[in-house]
């Protein structure tokens, strides 16, 4: 808790999670900018977190914290997708130096990923102004539908399942069903697929889910 203050002093948004399983839907539903993860916690473990939250495509900064200081603990953080890594103990200034660093580059990516448009096909996606258009003419989405879409085009040639995709998209505590993902689906293939009846960009995975192909 103590570091929970002086973070919050140093004037940042802190959200405590009581355990590996709490953080994991935390992070899920509030995707916060920067998570500060402890290895050794109840129920799942900062590495076992680490790996579920990239597995599902977050990619938010991961600080990790550990008592555990081995060659080897550091590569396998590394090696899961973690940002930095910091051992224990160490000093507030250095926690708050590398969180300053991590969220510069957090602003960095989202300012370069805001400005830049995705395009796959005769569709173009302008994330900052969440608009699409399909042969210069715009095709209206909603909120979430949008979402769907900018997740799927900033994650292509990668299998999900509606799980993983309402988990990602909706939050973890989303109580929709597979059918929310196939209703959503059919939405985008109607809206930008030449054929939707033979989707060439938004494919069913048999006995997965749906990938995207740009």
């Amino acid at each position: 808790m103590g570091l929970v203050h002086n973070l919050k002093y140093e004037g940042f948004d802190v959200t405590l999670a009581p355990d590996g399983e709490a953080g994991l839907r935390l992070a899920c539903d509030t995707r916060p900018d920067l998570i500060l993860l402890d290895v050794m916690m109840p129920k799942m473990n900062g590495f076992e977190v680490l790996a579920e939250l990239r597995r599902v495509g977050l990619d938010m900064q991961v600080l990790m914290l550990t008592a555990r200081g081995t060659e080897e603990d550091k590569v396998r953080g590394l090696g899961l997708g973690a940002d930095d890594y910091i051992t224990k103990p160490f000093s507030l200034r250095e926690l708050i130096a590398r969180v300053n660093s991590s969220l510069r580059r957090v602003r960095q990516q989202r300012e370069a990923a805001d400005a830049k448009p995705l395009a796959f096909g005769d569709v173009v996606i302008d994330p900052r102004g969440r608009k699409v258009s399909k042969g210069g003419l715009d095709r209206p989405l909603s909120s979430r539908e949008f979402d769907l879409l900018l997740f799927l085009a900033r994650n292509p040639e990668r299998a999900f399942s509606r799980e993983e995709l309402l988990r990602s998209v909706w939050g973890w505590n989303y109580e929709g069903t597979d059918r929310t993902v196939d209703n959503f689906m059919r939405v985008l293939r109607a809206s930008l697929e030449d054929d939707p009846s033979h989707p060439v960009h938004f494919r069913t995975v048999f006995g997965i889910g749906y990938s995207f192909n740009p």
